[in-house]
């Protein structure tokens, strides 16, 4: 009786659902095909809300009995075939395979796997949800939907007809659907398998880890310890390829131990969600607080963010050319699954080392996707066998995939090889990286390719100090251009902002840092400065979160001010030998600039003081990588002083108003137009 009313209330759940209609939408396709199937097989969407509301019996039964669930649809589905006249070739129950999809979990602890707890019973056979970040894929290959066997004894009434079906059941290998050990029920004869009729299906495996794992590739540095393990998803039919690599999602499937090729626990997919990451709400009270003290200034707000950042690594009043880079930089990645086309890469050339690897590997913990490439691995993807026994090909992310939509930060670039070099260099000039699958390496008959987009911005430095840089230095370098003959000339042309961090630079006073370091040393907790009190690096993160997330656009005076002075600087910058050093990039990273300048201000728009100290910055790099020219750029130019207090700010206003007039200068002057504003231009 309990099974008689379970079918009843799944019965009333699809007539309710819309579900019973689109079954037999499904139906009339399979009829009109005049084929005759092994297996028919049907998805039902399922919203365990409503069917607990409706009948909590069939509601747990799909919860936690999920395959008898599925058979309780199954007899429902194959009465109304029946009743209705739905399929005339359908014959017996077993040739209807069911699908439950369903939408959500309850939001409660005992559905939730949590990766580093893995507190699993994989034999409980019930849905579980899971969120995870993709790090590895194989190409799609085929599998054995269900298949139609005979009995081999002629004699034998199981000889005929479609008694012996098999289908694909959750977490089954290969063989466990498709053998040929099979007996006959009746005689005991050994089964055949009726070839022609085999259903195949597509199949693809992903892995996942958990966002909390990504403190494994930031230099995260906890006392806690904390599990790392990636887990296995099974992806198949509708399912496959719709899962990227860097992506993260919520699924929904069914855990199950696999022993192949190595025993381990892996899960089948049912449901695929994108995650969207909640957006903040807004800023910490200090910094709305100086937000309202600067609002006379459309620069003290970021220079004082700039004087202040990192007040842990480097002491306020230090680098804060390199760290309004770097705030720029990390304002300008993305959490969500809008693509990331305004990358801000950093090229630093430093003497030391030790502080600006401390201070970027501090920088890259402030956004989601900030990750530390590790030496040992690869920066883009690459080929594996999988370990399943299926004999698709596995592609591991590497570090740029994991850093979607945020920052990848790969270390010295004296320490790559020549090839690793070359190949990084293609890959920021297209912003994408194509990887080939050879067929005969990986068992296929034809060759492959697979192209992935790189959404993230890359920082690096350059040791100055190194001794194979010394023995190389050139002495006919042009007025304010740096040797950065240790790397390829072409490369360091890719990265936006090349920024010289030195002890003879204004932006690296000596002594302070070494203060700094003393006391830490002494102190490594303490909290050093009133300004590390007063903005908390938790105040930063929901910074950066929340101006990230604004949706700027151009004023026209500051869009017609980008344009005017990219065109004028790539005038200048033409000669009749080598052609314009000036590459169309560089207006994109000319608007990047001026869009980040923009949210760092947490302003919508975005005005001509955005512009100007987006100018002043690449400028300063184009000077360090090709020489000073007619619109020349002092190198300490967007932090003329020390910001001590209200008046520098003040005096620095002064000077940043007299650059943007000798802007305009330059743009009249050497624009394609008469006048800056030609509305032809």
């Amino acid at each position: 009786m309990s099974n008689l009313k379970m079918k009843e209330a799944a019965l009333i759940y699809l007539d309710r659902s819309g579900g019973l209609q689109k079954f037999i939408n499904d139906c009339k396709y399979y009829n009109d095909s005049k084929q005759s199937y092994a297996v028919y097989r049907f998805n039902i969407l399922i919203n365990p809300s409503d069917i607990v509301e409706l009948d909590a019996e069939l509601g747990n039964h799909i919860l936690h009995h999920p395959v008898k669930a599925a058979e309780v649809f199954q007899s429902v589905c194959f009465i109304a075939v029946k009743t209705l006249s739905l399929i005339g070739q359908l014959q017996t129950e077993t040739q209807i395979n069911i699908m439950l999809k369903l939408t959500h979990l309850p939001s409660l602890p005992s559905y939730s796997l949590n990766f580093c707890e893995f507190q699993l019973d994989y034999t409980s056979q019930r849905f579980y949800m899971m969120q995870g970040i993709v790090i590895a894929m194989t190409t799609v290959t085929k599998y054995t939907q269900g298949a139609r066997f005979l009995c081999s004894d002629e004699a034998c009434p199981l000889s005929k007809g479609f008694q012996y079906i098999r289908v694909h059941a959750p977490g089954a290998t290969e063989s466990a659907t498709v053998r040929n050990d099979f007996l006959c029920n009746l005689c005991s004869s050994s089964l055949q398998e009726d070839r022609k009729f085999r259903v195949l299906g597509d199949k693809q495996i992903v892995e996942i880890i958990t966002a909390k794992a990504l403190h494994a590739f930031q230099g995260y540095s906890n006392t806690q310890p904390f599990r790392f393990q990636s887990l296995t998803i099974f992806l198949r039919d509708e399912l496959v390829n719709k899962m990227s690599i860097g992506n993260e999602y919520k699924i929904i499937g069914i855990p199950t131990c696999v022993k192949t090729l190595q025993t381990s626990v892996c899960i089948e997919a049912n449901s695929i969600t994108f995650c969207n990451p909640k957006v903040p709400s807004g800023i910490s009270d200090n910094f709305r607080c100086l937000l309202s003290l600067t609002s006379s200034s459309c620069w003290k707000f970021t220079a004082i963010l700039a004087n202040i950042f990192a007040s842990h690594i480097v002491p306020p009043g230090t680098y804060n050319f390199l760290k309004l880079c770097l705030l720029m930089s990390l304002v300008q990645t993305r959490d969500s699954n809008k693509e990331l086309e305004d990358c801000l890469d950093i090229l630093i050339i430093t003497s030391d080392t030790l502080l600006v690897d401390r201070l970027l590997n501090y920088s890259i913990n402030l956004v989601p996707r900030g990750i530390r490439h590790p030496v040992s691995t690869e920066i883009f993807p690459t080929l594996f066998r999988n370990n399943y026994g299926t004999g698709a090909v596995s592609i591991q992310a590497g570090s740029a995939l994991l850093a979607k939509g945020g920052i990848c930060f790969i270390g010295d670039l004296a320490s790559y090889k020549k090839d690793k070099l070359e190949q990084l260099q293609s890959v920021m000039e297209s912003r994408s990286i194509t990887v080939y699958i050879p067929g005969k390496k990986f068992g296929d008959d034809t060759n492959q390719q697979t192209t992935f987009p790189i959404q993230c911005s890359f920082w690096s430095f350059i040791d100055m100090d190194s001794s194979s840089r010394k023995n190389m230095q050139k002495t006919n370098t042009l007025i304010g251009q740096m040797d950065c003959s240790l790397i390829p000339a072409n490369l360091v042309e890719v990265f936006g902002l090349l920024i010289n961090c030195n002890e003879s630079s204004p932006c690296h006073p000596f002594l302070p840092t070494v203060q700094h370091t003393l006391k830490k040393a002494i102190d490594p907790e303490g909290l050093l400065y009133l300004a590390s009190k007063q903005f908390t690096t938790e105040d930063f993160e929901k910074l950066l979160a929340f101006a990230k997330n604004l949706n700027v656009e151009f004023s026209l005076e500051a869009e017609r001010m980008v344009h005017g002075y990219y065109l004028a600087s790539r005038r200048i910058r033409t000669d009749s030998i080598c052609g314009s050093k000036l590459s169309a990039s560089a207006l994109k990273y000319l608007i990047s600039l001026s869009e980040a300048h923009a949210r760092l201000n947490l302003r919508n728009k975005v005005l001509k003081e955005d512009v100007l100290i987006a100018v002043l910055l690449f400028e300063t790099s184009l000077t360090l990588k090709y020489g000073a020219t007619v619109f020349c750029v002092a190198p300490n130019a967007v932090f003329p002083f020390e910001l001590y207090n209200e008046e520098y700010l003040e005096q620095r206003d002064i000077y940043l108003s007299q650059c943007q007039q000798q802007l305009l200068q330059f743009i009249a002057t050497y624009g394609p137009g008469t006048a800056v504003f030609a509305s032809d231009e």
